[in-house]
């Protein structure tokens, strides 16, 4: 129902009732923009604000809230789907001496099954900051040095494994990699990825939307399912300005963040400055 969706650098979420959520840094809509399942704009999220690059939807014993990095005001929030703030963590509660420059950017975040959140600063120290579901601090582990990234884009907890495990995209180390919830790297999940961006787990499976024009299923062992969208056009990937003239039905541009619905749907947000999501349904 939108003309043009807006300038996209963000993620994409879906809700239990099945509705879309994008996060959209420019435009006259710019913040949290909802969406049916079929794509029928329906309303934005009042005082979402425009820079989540990685956000999340959970749903907790208290109810249905979205969890968001922002990528330049460095505060963490927590909001509920109707855009009430419940939490709001400053960037001090970090340490400073775990920030590059006394700087964050960061990209993504998720929370792991105990509510404590995870939080990457991906866009410079490549650290992953632990904090309780209150907001208190914890901890920081990782880091460029440490865990060998090149770029932790964005991060999942992946529930496949008991106990549960971080997944993170090293987007220009092209490969995914697994962390412990307590700070230790685990190893290499999937090498040879096409600048992963972003990462999403269903079931057994883990999704890769690959910057490079492409998104990759895995099962846990790590081997490729599937491979959805892969554009080989010289031009057309890594890029946010391709322009909608050049679009092609089920094939990206620059996959920026993906989500799966509760039947296993898979939305997939692009890196455009024009605003574009995909949608590809399970086979059943």
């Amino acid at each position: 129902g939108e003309k043009q969706i807006g300038n996209m650098h963000g993620d994409v979420a879906v809700s239990s009732a099945g509705e879309v959520y994008v996060s959209v840094q420019g435009g006259p809509k710019a913040g949290v923009q909802v969406y049916s399942a079929e794509g029928k704009y329906l309303r934005n999220v009042p005082k979402a604000p425009g820079d989540f690059h990685g956000f999340v939807i959970k749903k907790l014993a208290g109810g249905e809230f979205i969890f968001g990095a922002r990528l330049g005001g460095q505060n963490i929030l927590k909001l509920t789907l109707g855009g009430v703030v419940k939490l709001d963590i400053p960037p001090t509660t970090i340490p400073a001496k775990y920030k590059n420059g006394g700087r964050m950017r960061l990209t993504a975040m998720d929370v792991a099954p105990n509510g404590d959140l995870f939080v990457v600063d991906g866009y410079s120290s490549d650290r992953i900051h632990h904090l309780a579901q209150d907001g208190k601090y914890i901890k920081s582990f990782g880091g460029k040095k440490e865990f060998g990234t090149k770029t932790l884009h964005k991060i999942c907890i992946d529930t496949r494994y008991n106990p549960p495990r971080i997944l993170g995209a090293d987007r220009e180390g092209l490969r995914l990699i697994h962390i412990s919830l307590d700070g230790k790297f685990i190893g290499v999940y999937a090498k040879d990825v096409l600048r992963p961006a972003a990462v999403a787990v269903h079931g057994n499976l883990a999704v890769a939307g690959e910057i490079k024009g492409r998104a990759t299923l895995y099962d846990k062992a790590g081997k490729i399912v599937a491979q959805l969208g892969h554009n080989t056009k010289p031009g057309e990937t890594a890029t946010n300005k391709l322009p909608p003239a050049k679009w092609r039905p089920g094939f990206f541009s620059a996959p920026h963040g993906v989500a799966f619905n509760a039947a296993g749907d898979l939305f997939v947000a692009e890196y455009t400055i024009f605003g574009r999501i995909h949608r590809f349904n399970v086979k059943k």
